[in-house]
Parts: structure tokens; sequence; C-alpha cells
């Protein structure tokens, strides 16, 4: 079935996140550049691919409708792969990045909305962008689903984005339930809060861990549906939990293994990302996870300039014996800071 599509309105009041340390600054998004960035350029790269789209390129997915009375549906803002495409085009040129599929089958999995056993189609997509990376994601879809291979394609493409901040900011959003027509259609979409704008974006507004709890709190179970939702999606809330999870568990690479446990502990209170069940507590444990890898990257532009003595006696100071002890956003923006000071004399 075919997504149930609507279009954003104007902006909203936004809100801050509170994870602000190592937020990078905007830059303008459409300046093509060359192949070969040097390590600020690298900085202003990512910081523009974080960018949130603009609301005109933005659509709208029926995930959960109500039962009984009027019908209402809950409904999540997307954006179609050409808008990815799109940003990386004019960031780096066509010829500044490239994509590689490589498909497979899995076993057969029970699928909720049937009770039937089921074979998906695995693609999993690497994403180059020259000078600065790849990164790899995997999609999935029900074989017996016509469109399988290209929504799978689709969806391991824009999770690949999302590893070098593309889109990742759309994991924020935890549904809003709005009326629906006769034909299961939005009869209106929600106006995109100011953080999920472009604008809002550059003005240095974020997310806000504490309303997105919030609005977890007020959607689980379909109360603001007026009755017990169902999911009508091919994915659905379950799959959006596993997308989470595997962003999550793709950033122990990023920032090492100490950091990763440490935040998942701190944060969720778990030791593996499976075992966080709210969806806000995800978001959370992510948006913690991309602030140390930005602080990490900070880390080693700064280690470009001064070496490697300043670091030693920075660690040594804090009682450290190497960067890869360090497990919390606290002491690594600490150490970035006293870094980039040395650099600067």
């Amino acid at each position: 079935m075919s997504p149930i599509n609507g279009h954003a309105n104007d902006p909203a009041n936004g809100s801050t996140n509170a994870v602000q340390q190592f937020a990078p600054p905007a830059n303008d998004t459409n300046i093509p550049i060359v192949l070969t960035p040097t390590v600020p350029k690298i900085r202003e790269l990512i910081a523009s691919l974080e960018v949130p789209f603009h609301p005109s390129v933005i659509e709208w997915r029926v995930t959960n409708t109500s039962k009984g009375g009027s019908p209402r549906g809950q409904v999540m803002p997307y954006a179609d792969q050409r808008a990815y495409t799109d940003r990386l085009n004019a960031l780096f040129t066509p010829a500044g990045w490239t994509r590689k599929y490589t498909i497979h089958t899995s076993a057969n999995f029970e699928r909720s909305k049937d009770q039937r056993t089921v074979a998906k189609v695995l693609v999993t997509c690497e994403l180059t962008i020259f000078g600065i990376g790849s990164h790899s994601a995997t999609g999935e879809e029900f074989a017996d689903d016509e469109n399988a291979g290209t929504s799978a394609e689709a969806q391991a493409f824009k999770r690949a984005c999302a590893c070098f901040g593309l889109g990742r900011y759309l994991y924020y959003f935890t549904g809003t339930w709005v009326d629906l027509d006769e034909r299961k259609r939005p009869k209106s979409v929600p106006k995109l809060p100011d953080w999920a704008t472009p604008e809002g974006w550059r003005q240095g507004l974020r997310p806000n861990a504490e309303v997105a709890s919030r609005l977890s709190e007020q959607t689980s179970g379909g109360n603001n549906g007026n009755g017990d939702g169902h999911d009508s999606s091919k994915g659905g809330a379950s799959d959006q939990r596993e997308s989470l999870v595997r962003e999550i568990e793709q950033m122990e690479r990023s920032v090492g293994k100490r950091m990763y446990r440490g935040l998942l502990k701190t944060v969720a209170r778990v030791w593996n990302p499976n075992d966080i069940q709210d969806p806000a507590i995800q978001q959370k444990a992510l948006a913690h996870m991309q602030a140390a890898e930005r602080g990490f990257r900070r880390l080693d532009a700064a280690l470009e300039r001064v070496g490697s003595e300043p670091l030693t006696q920075i660690l040594r100071s804090l009682k450290l014996q190497s960067i890869d002890r360090v497990d919390n956003l606290q002491t690594l923006h600490q150490i970035v800071l006293a870094l980039e000071a040395a650099a600067q004399k």
C-alpha cells in the first residue's frame, strides 16, 4: 500500500535542545565544493547536512489509525529520497558522492498485521562522500510486496544519509493525531516546529527531548486518536523503533565502546539499546551520541593543529590514561575546549 501523504504548513514555534555542547554552526547548503575539503570545511559540510529540509519537500505518512468514532490518524513527516540526493548534489556535486547497494533475503518473519510468516528483502546501502568517508545502513520490506526492493532501497539510502546527519532530525518526531477523510488521508497536517525548518535550525533551535517525551506519552495507545490505535503502515511504530535501535548501534563505531556504553547507562540506564522501550529515550540517547561524535570530530581537528602532547597533558590533569577512557559528554567537552584553547595560543 502506498503511503498516505500530505504537505507541511508554515512552521510553528520550536524549542531548544539541551544537548548543545557540540552543535555545529549552520552554513549555506547550496554551494558545491571541491572533492578534497579541509578539516574546517568538513565541519561546515557536516553542519550543512544536518540542516532540515525545506518544508515544501516534507510529506506526511499515516502510521496509526483510531478505532470507532470519527476517523483519526497519527501522522509522521518524511522526505522523499530525491530531497536527500538534491542536498548531496548541492553540497558535493553529483561527482562528489556515490552509493552502492547489496540485496539479499532473510529468514521468515511474522507480520503483526495479519500474523503471516513472510520472508523479507534486505537492502544494504553504502554511501560514500569523497573526502569525508563512508557509512552503510540496511532497509527491509516483506517480500510479498510488489515494491519491496524499491522500498527497502530507499529506506537503506536514507538511513545511510542519517549516519552523516542528513535527515536525522526527522527521528525526533513522535507522531501527531489528525482527522482523516473517507480515504484515510489527513484532512490537514501539523505545522512543523521552528527547529525542523532551515531558518530555525540556523538560529540554533533544536528538538527538546522533554517535549518529545511528553508527545510520546500523549500518543502512546492512541488516546488522542479517540480510541485504541493500530498500526496501518508497512512499518509503523515497530519499524521506527527498530530503525532508532540500528542508528544507536551504529554510533558505537563513531564514538568508541567506552563512550557508547557510558551514554547508554547515563541516558537510558541500559547496556543494550534494544532494551529501551520509550521512543523519546531512544531519541535522547541518539542525540547524546551524535553530540559525542561531533565532539570527537572537533577533537581530531584540534589535534591536527597542535599534535598529541597537549592532549596528553590535558588527560593527565583529568587523571585519564587515554581519550578512549572518556565515557561522558561533560568530560569530552572539557577536553575539547582545553585542546582548542591550546591550538589558539
